[in-house]
C-alpha cells in the first residue's frame, strides 16, 4: 500500500537529479521522465514503482533461492544409475533448464524435486534416480571422537559403531554426502581414514519418508 499523504513519506517535496548536491531536476527533464512536471504526481509516481521494483526484487530473490534448493536437493539424494555417482548442483541445474522448469513459489522445494525428477526422467534428459547409499568410515580412533559429529550429521542412519582398533562407523547416507565425507577424510586427517560403499539401492519415487 502506497501512502497518499505526502507530508507522511517525504521530507521535502521535490525531485533531485543529486541529492547530495542538492541539484533538483530540471522541468524538461521531468517530462521527458514522467510526461509531467507536477512535482506531486512525480513523488506517487515514483512511490508506486518503487514499491512495486522492492516486490520484484524480493520475488527474484526468492526464486532464485527455491531454484537452488530444488537443484540441491536433487544433487545430494539422486545419482546416475549406471556409474551410481551423483550429480553436482550445477549439472542438476542445467537439466531443469533444458525442460523449461518454473519455480513455483507457493509449492515446497522438497514436491517441487519430486515433480522434477519426475519430469527428467519422463523426458529422459538426463538418466537420474534417486538412491541411498550404506557405507563404513573408518579412522583412527582418536579422529573419529573429533571428527565424529561432523560426520553422523552427514548419515541417515547409523547401523553401527565401534571403537576396537580404530573407529568405524557403518550406515546410511545419500549420494551427495559421499563427497562431503570424502573431503573431511582428506583434509581433516590428512588420508589416515577411508569410505567404503557397501551397498547401493534405489529408492521409491513416492517414498515420502526416503525424501528428506
Amino acid at each position: 500500500m502506497v501512502e497518499k499523504d505526502l507530508d507522511e513519506v517525504v521530507q521535502i517535496e521535490n525531485v533531485f537529479l543529486n541529492v547530495s548536491k542538492g541539484q533538483v531536476a530540471p522541468n524538461d527533464d521531468l517530462n521527458k521522465a514522467f510526461g509531467t512536471t507536477n512535482v506531486s504526481e512525480i513523488i506517487m509516481e515514483i512511490l508506486k514503482k518503487g514499491e512495486l521494483q522492492v516486490g520484484d526484487k524480493e520475488r527474484s530473490h526468492e526464486l532464485t533461492n527455491l531454484w537452488r534448493e530444488i537443484a540441491t536437493q536433487l544433487a545430494q539424494s539422486c545419482v546416475e544409475p549406471s556409474s551410481q555417482k551423483p550429480y553436482t548442483v550445477g549439472m542438476i541445474e542445467k537439466a531443469m533448464k533444458e525442460i523449461h522448469w518454473s519455480v513455483k513459489t507457493g509449492k515446497s522445494a522438497k514436491s517441487q524435486s519430486l515433480e522434477v525428477l519426475k519430469l527428467l526422467q519422463a523426458k529422459d534428459v538426463i538418466p537420474i534416480q534417486r538412491a541411498r547409499m550404506r557405507v563404513r568410515v573408518t579412522m583412527p580412533p582418536k579422529e573419529g571422537k573429533r571428527l565424529k559429529d561432523k560426520i553422523v550429521a552427514l548419515f541417515e542412519d547409523i547401523e553401527d559403531e565401534d571403537y576396537t582398533d580404530e573407529w568405524e562407523l557403518i550406515g546410511t547416507i545419500e549420494p551427495g554426502s559421499l563427497r562431503q565425507i570424502n573431503t573431511l577424510i582428506e583434509e581433516d586427517v590428512k588420508g589416515q581414514g577411508s569410505v567404503e560403499t557397501l551397498s547401493f539401492a534405489t529408492v521409491d519415487e513416492e517414498d515420502d519418508d526416503a525424501w528428506q
